[in-house]
């Protein structure tokens, strides 16, 4: 047998063609070779019986039995059964569901896809058009956009066709073709917005809050009715956002406001009279006082039941926040050797800032110290914390982006001319001001690039405050800043025209609060 075997291979290299063609086809699936006769009369007769023979096995039956036909042709044959079957293996799911009475689960197939996709599948056919206009799955995408995304939130809140959403089908909502009409518009103003923020185009609003005494604002927080700033001359001022006028003062401070941060119930201030103060928001009275620091309270934060203050005094006091009358010290953090400038946390960091260049991270929960960041060449005034990230600005001129869990540094950005005096960020960029009366916005994520050369990393400087600028807030359509020169400043990046003015306001507004 084994010399045989041999052989065989030698036979077919001496073969002609015609001779190697015959073998290939001795050699095909058919293992029993039977000579094929023409086609007779008596076909049909035979085919309509072996179908009615076929017709009596069971499903498995008949799967075998085609499973054994098929091995029995050619490559040439199993083309033609490919071709038969494709188009019958191919289903139109979302034509035929409808058909079965599953419209909604046609509706929440389609429901997954983006705009560019949706697009596509309103030209498939009419009866796919017909289930995304029923379904109004182009309301249903804006609808998911505004819930994940603050821009198109904002937007729909801004321009009021938030009114036509979170709607169930009625009278009251318009059809498909207004959100299939609508979508491509609000592309269209979020590319405005986009490009007045690299461009720095922006309509500018003032509020001039001199009194006799004041020489700054230190501190402000806002939302869409309001500005809450705290200033030099011991007061809190409460100011309109939309007419920009004051509406209300709350006094008993005996020292300037140097910070503050404000919900829905309440206000806490913190001033260099070395107090805590709770103020109620709509009425303005005093809550709470807290006496706790023996200097300065230079900053604070307050979240969930939880508030940490910092102070000149070179401490950090961890408060719990029962009530707004309920407020208890739960530990005192120490470690810096010069004053603590400014605190931030979630539920697993504490971090603070000193003028001793360090910043320090400390366990939330139990309180502990976790690391010390290092390389700020001069004192820390401010930072701000998010998930891993930390970003600081120093009297050492640079703003410096660090991972809180490892304590790197990730960048160093360059570019104020003295200390960087407040900072914040947020997905798409960071906005710093300074000593130098500017204000500054940089692009976060090629920050965070570290293939981004330093050159492209400030998107733009923006020079308006005559002088230093103390602390500032902003959101995707805006900045607010306040600074030494008694001045709040609203930078609206949204309502700008194409010559630089505001659309139906002139391009800058300026209302003067004087005391009486």
């Amino acid at each position: 047998m084994e010399p045989e075997m041999e052989d065989k291979p030698l036979e077919l290299m001496n073969m002609s063609g015609m001779e190697s063609q015959n073998l290939d086809h001795d050699l095909s699936p058919k293992k029993n070779t039977v000579l094929k006769r023409p086609s007779e009369g008596n076909y049909e007769k035979e085919k309509e019986h072996c179908i009615a023979l076929f017709d009596q096995w069971s499903e498995a039956d008949q799967v075998e039995f085609v499973e054994r036909l098929i091995s029995r042709m050619c490559h040439y044959q199993h083309g033609h059964i490919n071709s038969y079957l494709k188009p019958m293996l191919q289903r139109d799911f979302i034509t035929a569901l409808p058909a079965q009475g599953l419209d909604h689960i046609a509706e929440n197939i389609l429901s997954f896809l983006d705009a560019r996709s949706l697009c596509s599948a309103e030209l498939v056919c009419k009866e796919w058009q017909r289930v995304i206009s029923e379904g109004m799955l182009w309301k249903k995408l804006i609808e998911r956009m505004v819930r994940t995304d603050p821009l198109w939130k904002g937007l729909s809140e801004r321009h009021q066709w938030e009114k036509y959403l979170f709607k169930n089908r009625t009278s009251e909502v318009p059809p498909n073709s207004y959100y299939h009409s609508l979508y491509p518009k609000i592309i269209q103003d979020i590319e405005t917005i986009e490009a007045n923020w690299r461009c720095g185009r922006h309509n500018l609003q003032r509020i001039q809050c001199r009194s006799e005494n004041s020489k700054g604002v230190y501190c402000l927080q806002y939302d869409d009715d309001k500005i809450i700033s705290g200033l030099r001359d011991n007061s809190i001022k409460i100011w309109d956002k939309q007419s920009l006028e004051c509406l209300k003062i709350l006094t008993g401070h005996t020292g300037s406001v140097l910070c503050l941060q404000y919900d829905e119930r309440v206000i806490v201030t913190g001033s260099s009279d070395s107090t805590v103060r709770v103020w109620e928001v709509t009425t303005g009275e005093v809550l709470n006082t807290l006496i706790h620091h023996n200097e300065a309270v230079l900053h604070l934060r307050f979240a969930n039941g939880l508030m940490v203050t910092c102070s000149k005094d070179r401490s950090i006091a961890v408060w719990d926040m029962a009530s707004p009358t309920d407020i208890s010290l739960r530990r005192v953090l120490v470690g810096h050797r010069a004053a603590v400038n400014v605190v931030d946390f979630d539920d697993k960091y504490i971090v603070s800032a000193s003028g001793d260049r360090t910043i320090k991270v400390w366990s939330t929960s139990t309180c502990e110290f976790v690391r010390t960041l290092n390389g700020h060449k001069r004192g820390i005034a401010c930072l701000q914390y998010r998930d891993r990230l930390v970003v600081s600005g120093s009297s050492d001129n640079t703003i410096r982006l660090w991972d809180i869990e490892c304590g790197a540094c990730l960048r160093v950005l360059e570019g104020h001319e003295e200390l960087v005096r407040c900072i914040r960020f947020d997905n798409k960029r960071i906005v710093s001001g300074a000593y130098d009366g500017k204000i500054k916005v940089w692009d976060l994520q090629a920050a965070l690039d570290p293939r981004a050369p330093a050159s492209t990393l400030c998107l733009r400087t923006l020079v308006e405050h005559s002088g230093r600028v103390f602390r500032l807030q902003f959101d995707e359509f805006q900045i607010i800043s306040s600074s030494h020169d008694d001045t709040i400043l609203i930078w609206d990046f949204l309502n700008v025209s194409t010559n630089g003015q505001s659309e139906g306001r002139s391009p800058s507004r300026t209302y003067t609060y004087i005391s009486r």
